[in-house]
């Protein structure tokens, strides 16, 4: 039998080493749902996986006079962002000493991670640690990809597929998954409170979307699969590639 020979390198060979990625790799595009969500007037941001700087420089353009500080662990992408915002720090999240970086206890009013907790081995620490930096009520805006898209479960369930990829949802680099209950409970747990959410929903499933919005209950047919009495906002969670979250500092946790 002839040796198949791969016509182009597979996502495990390109994409694994993080802080080695060239610039390239990270897409240079600013996360616009995600800056809609950012309320009052952000003075000290802290950017988690900043990549690029984009989203931050557009920050800083929308709210003149705030700045801003990102983490990144890819090097050709924090050089890049350090052109356009005011500080990056080049390093994986998990590895940063704030306290060592000048990093100062409540500085901050506002923290971003752009589909950041996805790709670290423990959010849950991060949060935890990324709140000593923000001062009483500040805000955090995140957004992270939806593991329960229907798209996902329909290619696991009817086709045992969980492909993973160079980008999108089955990123190769991702190492957690969330549906919405579980993003809900990770802020519960490592002290905030959610303010609210919002989604954005996957192209392939925008008419399909459409078509089923307010029509609770609802069957849902995809390929061989079959869902009765889906509520609204479980059409609304199917659909969703990414969510929107606005959390704030709670006092105690």
């Amino acid at each position: 039998m002839a040796q198949v020979v791969a016509t182009r390198p597979y996502a495990w060979q390109t994409c694994l080493d993080v802080e080695g990625q060239g610039a390239e790799h990270y897409l240079d595009y600013v996360n616009r749902p995600l800056l809609d969500i950012v309320s009052g007037q952000p003075r000290r941001v802290l950017e988690l996986g900043c990549a690029g700087g984009g989203f931050g420089q557009e920050l800083k353009a929308r709210f003149p006079g705030a700045t801003v500080v990102g983490v990144e662990a890819g090097r050709a992408a924090a050089a890049v962002a350090a052109t356009r915002i005011d500080r990056v720090i080049c390093s994986r999240i998990e590895d940063v000493d704030f306290a060592a970086e000048g990093l100062e206890e409540g500085s901050f009013d506002t923290l971003v991670a752009a589909d950041v907790f996805e790709h670290l081995v423990n959010p849950w620490d991060a949060l935890v640690r990324a709140r000593k930096l923000l001062a009483p009520g500040a805000q955090v805006v995140v957004s992270i990809p939806n593991a329960r898209n229907l798209m996902v479960v329909e290619a696991l369930v009817c086709g045992g597929r969980y492909s993973y990829a160079e980008r999108g949802l089955l990123d190769i680099t991702h190492l957690r998954f969330f549906t919405l209950f579980e993003i809900m409970r990770m802020f519960e747990e490592t002290g905030y409170r959610v303010e609210g959410h919002a989604s954005t929903v996957s192209p392939p499933l925008v008419a399909w979307h459409r078509e089923h919005r307010g029509k609770a209950p609802a069957t849902v047919d995809v390929g061989r699969m079959s869902l009765t009495n889906v509520t609204s906002a479980e059409i609304d969670e199917l659909c969703a590639e990414v969510f929107l979250v606005r959390a704030f500092r709670v006092e105690s946790a």
